[in-house]
């Protein structure tokens, strides 16, 4: 699946402004009372009114009646009713449905004017909801939010159709530093490397190209900058913190405390 290339290679196949409208409002309202008291050198009583002046009248007026529409559509009155828990519980699907990052509780309660605690409580049951129900997608949390994400066993089907005779994935050597990277952050490129065996300067400029990691200050001793993961790598793996990746000891050989203190 994954490609065995260079440390430093990504394989890629394939009108009018609204606040004018007051001011001409205003303009007009007080043009009638101004020719009233300058009749003696002007067009005689019941004269027509010029058609530059009927036509700047009239779009003023036009102006004035779009902004008023566009009041009533900031805030309509035939909001649903989220007292029921139904509706907050669509509500929260309508808004999930659409995010491209996940999405904290507080910011969820803040759009709907809910309690924060009644919020994450709905959440949860959507979430119990469609496993039961055994839907292709699943609610969870990541990376301090909450997103709709696909099933694990139909990932061969989405990654199919995603792709569809594309590829951008990263090398081997690039998963082999973000793995380090997870497991050991913060920690320094020199770190990374002896770790590796490789030099992996490329590597971490790929991944944070990527946006997978990021600098995280600087160790004490050396000035060397360090480097963690980023969100975006957590909601990449569906996780909600580091803490949730898998135990590495399984997939370690028995001889790695020899391997670990041989020379060099």
């Amino acid at each position: 699946m994954f490609d065995a290339a260079a440390d430093d290679d990504v394989s890629d196949d394939g009108e009018l402004d609204l606040p004018f409208a007051e001011g001409a409002a205003a303009q007009l309202t007080a043009q009638p009372a101004a020719e009233a008291g300058s009749g003696a050198g002007r067009a005689k009583a019941g004269s027509a009114v010029p058609e530059q002046a009927r036509g700047k009248r009239t779009s003023a007026v036009a102006v004035v009646e779009a902004d008023a529409r566009t009041a009533e559509l900031a805030e309509p009155d035939d909001l649903p009713d989220l007292t029921d828990d139904a509706e907050l519980t669509a509500a929260l699907e309508a808004i999930l449905l659409v995010v491209d990052e996940p999405v904290a509780e507080m910011q969820l309660a803040q759009i709907l004017e809910q309690p924060t605690e009644r919020v994450g409580i709905l959440l949860e049951n959507i979430s119990a909801r469609y496993t039961a129900a055994g839907h292709g997608f699943d609610l969870r949390r990541a990376a301090g939010g909450w997103r709709l994400y696909t099933r694990p066993e139909y990932a061969a089907y989405v990654e199919r159709f995603v792709l569809d005779g594309q590829s951008v994935r990263l090398t081997q050597a690039a998963l082999e530093t973000l793995a380090v990277v997870a497991y050991k952050q913060p920690v320094t490129r020199s770190r990374i490397s002896a770790i590796r065996g490789v030099n992996c300067d490329g590597v971490m400029r790929t991944l944070a190209t990527r946006g997978l990691i990021e600098e995280c200050g600087t160790e004490s001793e050396t000035g060397a900058h360090l480097y963690r993961t980023t969100d975006l790598f957590l909601e990449k793996l569906g996780l909600n913190s580091v803490d949730q990746l898998p135990p590495l000891a399984p997939f370690l050989p028995d001889d790695v405390e020899e391997v670990l203190d041989a020379p060099g």
